[in-house]
Parts: C-alpha cells; structure tokens; sequence
C-alpha cells in the first residue's frame, strides 16, 4: 500500500466468488494434483488510486493541486490450491465510455440465458485474465468534487439567444457536443434538489479534456503491472465506445509508454476526432455535469430501423435495468435527486480529441477493432475505418451482425441461433449461438492470450447473424 501523490492507497472489499453467474461449466475440474491450471473462482475489489491533480491538467485551474482518487474494480482469477508453475500471468485495463463508468460496463451482473455471464471481467477472469476497469476521473465512484459534479447548479442552463445575449441572471450555457443537453436545470432539477430556482455554475467550463482520461488511464496500467504481475510486464487496453478514443490517445501521446501494453482492442469506438485539442468557433462546453434518466438508459441505445426484428433476443431481458441499478450503485448522490423516486445519473463534460487516421497511422501495437453493424451510435464504417488506417502489422476487423452499441451484453434467441453450417465463434459445435456477448468475451480471451482472432493475427471477419465468423472478402 503507497501514499505517494500519483500512487495507490487502499484496496477495499474483496469477495471470493466461486462458479460466478453460473458460470461453473467455464471452469476446470480440479485434477489430482497439488496446483491449478485453470481458476477455481474469481476475487473481486474496489481499489483506489490516490494522486495530486497536476496544474494545467483540467480545464478549470481551481482543481490543481487537489487530492483526488480514481476507483478501480478489479476481478481477478483465484486458484484454490495455487497457480500451477508455467501458467502464464495476464492482465487487462478496460475503459469506459462517455456516460457509464467502470464497474456497470464491465462488471454487469445479470446471468445471460442459458447460464452465461453478461460480465466481461468475470468471464475473462475465469479465463485465467486478472482485469482491471477503472471509472475515470468524474465517473462512479472516483472524485467528482464538492465544487465541481457535486454541486446541481453546474448541471447546464437554459442556451444563449440567437445573438449571443443571456436573458437570465442566473446565466446560460452552449455545449459543443450535441451529447451534453442544455437546460437540464430546467427540466430534471428544479423540484430537487433545486427547490424551484435555477442556480449560477460555480465552474463554468467542460469537467475534462481528453488529457485528464490519459492520465488516469496511465495510472491504472501502471498498477495493474504491479498488482497482476502479468508475465511480459504488459498489459491489454480495451476501450469501448468513447473510451476507445481515449485509449488510443494515451499510446499516440507517449510512444514510450505504449511499450506497457501487449495488444489493444477498439470496442464500439468513435473516430474522426481532431489529433489535438481544438477551441470550437463558439467556445467549449460552459458546463461540468451530464445528467442521464433512467428511462435513457433502459430504453437505449436502439437499433436501425426493422433490425431489432431480425436480430432475435438481441436485448436479454433485464439487461438495461441491471445497468442502471448499478449506475445508481455508484452515484449515491445522483440516485438523490430528480422529481422522482428513480435518481439521476451524473457524468462529467469533456472535450474529445486524439483519435483520427492520422492518429491511427502512427500506431503499431497490435490490435482488434471489434464492431457492431447495427450500431447507431458509432458509425458501422468507423470499424472498417481504423482497420484501414492503422500502421499496426497485426490487426484484425470483427465485424459483429446483430452487434448494436451494446454487443457485450447482447443475446440471441429463436432459429436463427442455430447456424446452417458451422459453429457459432465462442460457441459449442451443434449449439445455438448465445450471441454477441459470448462472440465478444471469446475475442477478447484469445486476443488477450495469443494476439489472434480464429487463430490469424490479421484479417477482416464477419460473424453472421448465427454467430459464424466468415472472413471477409471486402478491401
């Protein structure tokens, strides 16, 4: 345990967890010997990462210099009778996205049907993969700032007029991204904790820049290299979704210290950012907090227009609520406020840069873009995209049919499960396909252990609506 700035301090709960979500078929008999070759169950913790927030690094300056930490959840293989000799240690850093931290995104806990889990790390855990998934700065339970997320009045006001006049005392707001709504004062604070009166910002700028996720994400593969003690002293990034962006930055702005990690994967990722941070022609978001609904997250995100039709079992029912149960597990002050009973998720503003084909033509280390074709909020053709401009010699494109912005945690049900011919990639010979969660977990499991997809270091796949995965023939 270190106290250092920039260290880590405090490792909170542990709980032993055996045949996880029933997911003892994915475990090993033990054999008669005196070690384990494969887990025995998994171990899972909150940790804690303390640091100094260095000056200049957010983009309002009254947070330089203060103590802030970042949570990780970590679920790590257990050996009952200790890990046999010549078993290689592996470890993995999972990043988040733009509204949902760490713990929900890949720590779900929902069994899917048939018995599986729709929680990444415990499958890749059981999997023998020791997994870290940090919420970053502003996210879960790492620090929001009393002044800062905390404060309801730094959720967004009503926008300026047309002129660029305010006709409120209280001020107004812009966002540069359409994805931070404006007046959410207005409409989903003013009976609580508000008390029917909107509130001047006591920051008012963007939470982050893309620079304070690097940063963090720096810290938490730094630790997971001490803690896992992975065999080649490296780890595995897998970004999902904005998080993919912001992994892709932190090995462009550091060749040196892409050198900490093995392999990366690109889930779901956004792309076409600037390479460097750019001030719109209208100013930068002029507020820190995002608010979420419930009804947002458990109705969202959707599929293209008669797909959801096609693609059978896609959403497993409970799915979304679980997520969300787990958003306000994390948020014990969101979960607070609104008019109702059922809370608020808060996430901070940020601006997004370092993620482009400029970008990805000076990155070589080896990496998997997995993609969904039904996905309506990273472009289908982004995956394609980074595969083409990626200077990485081994690289390999899953492109995922009937994988929506949620392929992790997407299932399958019906005849179209049962391929025709072939088995189903992450599946048994002869038996329906899961869908996209086990095609998902299998890729991040032989990616993470070999560097291969369907034992290939490069190519283009697509895995069909059964689940087969074809190699494609599109350049």
């Amino acid at each position: 345990m270190k106290h250092a700035t920039g260290r880590w301090s405090l490792v909170l709960s542990v709980t032993l967890v055996a045949g996880a979500f029933g997911s003892g078929n994915l475990m090993a008999t033990a054999a008669a010997t005196s070690c384990d070759k494969a887990p025995t169950g998994v171990s899972v913790s909150d940790e804690w990462l303390s640091f100094a927030v260095p000056a200049g690094l957010m983009p309002d300056p009254k947070f330089d210099g203060r103590t802030a930490k970042i949570q990780v959840h970590r679920v790590k293989p257990v050996y009952a009778r200790g890990k046999c000799a010549g078993t290689p240690n592996r470890a993995a850093v999972l990043v988040h996205g733009s509204r949902v931290s760490g713990t929900p995104s890949f720590d779900l806990r929902h069994n899917a049907p048939g018995g599986g889990t729709l929680s990444t790390q415990q499958a890749l855990a059981l999997a023998g993969i020791d997994t870290f998934a940090p919420s970053l700065l502003g996210y879960g339970r790492s620090t929001r700032f009393a002044d800062g997320l905390d404060d309801p009045g730094n959720a967004s006001l009503r926008p300026y007029n047309a002129d660029g006049s305010c006709s409120h005392l209280e001020g107004c707001d812009r966002a540069h991204l359409p994805i931070f709504p404006l007046d959410q004062q207005g409409t989903l604070l003013l009976t609580n904790p508000l008390d029917g009166q909107r509130s001047a910002h006591s920051t008012g700028t963007r939470f982050a820049r893309t620079d304070v996720f690097v940063r963090d994400i720096r810290q938490v593969v730094n630790y997971a290299i001490a803690h896992a003690k992975p065999s080649d002293r490296k780890v595995t990034l897998i970004g999902w979704s904005f998080g993919a962006n912001y992994v892709a930055a932190t090995l462009h702005a550091n060749p040196a210290f892409s050198k900490k990690v093995n392999r990366v994967v690109f889930h779901s990722s956004g792309f076409d950012t600037p390479t460097q941070e750019v001030v719109p022609a209208d100013g930068f978001t002029s507020f820190p907090t995002n608010l979420a609904t419930r009804d947002s997250i458990v109705s969202g995100p959707t599929m293209p227009p008669g797909r959801a039709a096609v693609c059978t079992g896609h959403r497993i029912p409970g799915t979304q609520e679980q997520l969300w149960n787990q958003m306000m597990q994390e948020d014990s002050l969101g979960s607070t406020w609104g008019a109702g009973t059922a809370g608020l998720h808060r996430s901070p503003t940020f601006s997004l840069y370092g993620w482009n084909s400029e970008v990805a033509a000076e990155l070589t280390t080896p990496s998997l873009i997995i993609h969904g074709t039904d996905d309506t909020v990273a472009k289908p053709e982004w995956g394609p995209a980074i595969y083409n401009s990626l200077a990485a010699p081994n690289k390999v494109l899953v492109q995922v049919q009937c994988g929506s912005h949620l392929l992790h945690l997407a299932g399958c049900s019906g005849d179209r499960c049962t391929p025709e011919s072939g088995t189903p990639y992450g599946g048994r010979p002869g038996e329906p396909w899961a869908g996209p969660y086990s095609t998902y977990q299998a890729a991040l499991t032989e990616w993470i252990n070999n560097g291969t997809f369907a034992a290939t270091t490069r190519g283009h796949f697509v895995v069909n609506e059964s689940g087969v995965a074809n190699p494609s023939s599109a350049r």
